[in-house]
């Protein structure tokens, strides 16, 4: 027998959450659903740097901010960015700076906690979607079950299964791949890494390519590997993941006149190598009104990393849509529009950030565009604050 609920949220993540927590302290409960067997099914990511225009008014809006101040990393903020050499081009210490660092992971389970225990139904695979003829919409789930809801928001990421109720749109693999790779307890183990890295994000970029790393809390270093591959380089490709020593070998190839301190970042890592194609939906996506159906974060508008906004904006979506429904609580389509209203122009404009810079970031000559464009930004928000080689 499938079950009804008024709202329902399929995805757990920072945005979903976000909705679900702001909705909560408007008197307004929402059934979240998530296709992970528990919060703690799979790792959560490495750091976000929370935007004060986004990120964080959300978590106003959330009433968590104060909490949020007290998970930041000191000195996540710092950045660097290296040529191939290893010379630095640009060094931030991030001092100062509106948008400081927190684990994804950490972020979740304030947002979780601060939710009534049985708001998020765990292990509930979402695989289909569909609108009765009465206007309610069903969710049919991996197990077999079904659920009802009169206003249905997909938050479930890049793939959504709720998309296709108003939008025919799918991702786009943008030509960009990354391999994640780690490297724990850096300042003991690899200290001539963790020196090269600093506190906070490294760029190290040359020949359209590039190695980029932070620290974490914990003192350990995320790498990711940036590469221009095939679409399907990381499932018929030359590298084989799965056999970890010959993939480094194979990575390496791609950095042969790089200094060797960069490529210890690949040589040492330790544990397995995660490839990762990014993807883009268009940049300006957007749907005529469907009754009862809306979208936020990745199911809306996926990017790249490259500006930066893909958590910040989830959770602003998730702030702003809870806002309008209860500030529209007779009327849900005007709530819906007014929300899509204001989240089409944030996300055409932040897509058309993103996409700039990631091919701003691997062009043949980088790092000199990274370099000349973050030390304007530098200068704009904190004369003297940056210094560049």
């Amino acid at each position: 027998m499938s079950i009804h609920h008024p709202i329902a949220v399929v995805g757990a993540g920072l945005g979903g959450l976000t909705l679900a927590r702001v909705l909560h302290r408007s008197g307004i409960e929402a059934a979240v659903f998530d296709l992970d067997a528990s919060p703690t099914a799979r790792a959560q990511g490495g750091m976000l740097d929370m935007h004060e225009e986004s990120g964080q008014a959300a978590l106003r809006a959330a009433g968590l901010h104060d909490a949020f101040r007290d998970l930041i990393h000191p000195g996540g903020e710092a950045m660097r960015i290296l040529d191939k050499a290893a010379v630095v081009h640009l060094e931030n210490d991030g001092e100062g700076g509106g948008r400081p660092e927190v684990r994804r992971g950490a972020l979740r389970d304030l947002l979780l906690g601060s939710l009534p225990p049985d708001t998020v139904r765990w292990g509930a695979k979402a695989t289909g979607v569909r609108t009765l003829d009465d206007g309610r919409h069903e969710v049919t789930l991996a197990d077999g079950g079904t659920f009802t809801a009169d206003v249905l928001i997909g938050a479930d990421g890049a793939w959504s299964k709720v998309r296709p109720l108003v939008s025919d749109a799918t991702p786009v693999y943008s030509g960009l791949s990354f391999v994640e790779a780690h490297l724990p307890d850096a300042d003991t183990r690899h200290p001539v890494a963790a020196a090269l890295v600093g506190h906070g994000m490294m760029f190290a970029l040359a020949d359209g390519k590039g190695l980029l790393a932070h620290r974490d809390p914990d003192g350990s270093l995320h790498l990711y590997v940036a590469l221009w591959t095939p679409a399907d380089w990381t499932t018929a490709g030359p590298i084989d993941f799965t056999a970890t020593a010959a993939a480094k070998a194979a990575l390496l190839g791609h950095f042969p006149d790089w200094d060797e301190r960069l490529r210890a970042l690949v040589a040492d890592a330790d544990g397995e190598l995660v490839p990762r194609p990014v993807h883009a939906l268009p940049v300006g996506h957007r749907w005529d009104r469907t009754p009862g159906v809306t979208l936020l974060g990745d199911a809306a508008h996926l990017m790249s990393p490259f500006a930066g906004e893909g958590a910040n904006l989830a959770m602003l979506d998730g702030a702003e849509l809870a806002t309008a429904l209860a500030t529209h609580r007779d009327d849900v389509e005007k709530a819906l529009a007014v929300y899509e209203e204001a989240l089409f122009v944030r996300s055409e404009a932040a897509a058309a950030e993103s996409a700039d810079n990631l091919g701003l970031c691997f062009r043949p000559d980088a790092p000199r565009p990274l370099v000349e464009r973050m030390t304007h930004y530098l200068r704009e928000d904190r004369p003297g604050s940056a210094s560049a080689s």
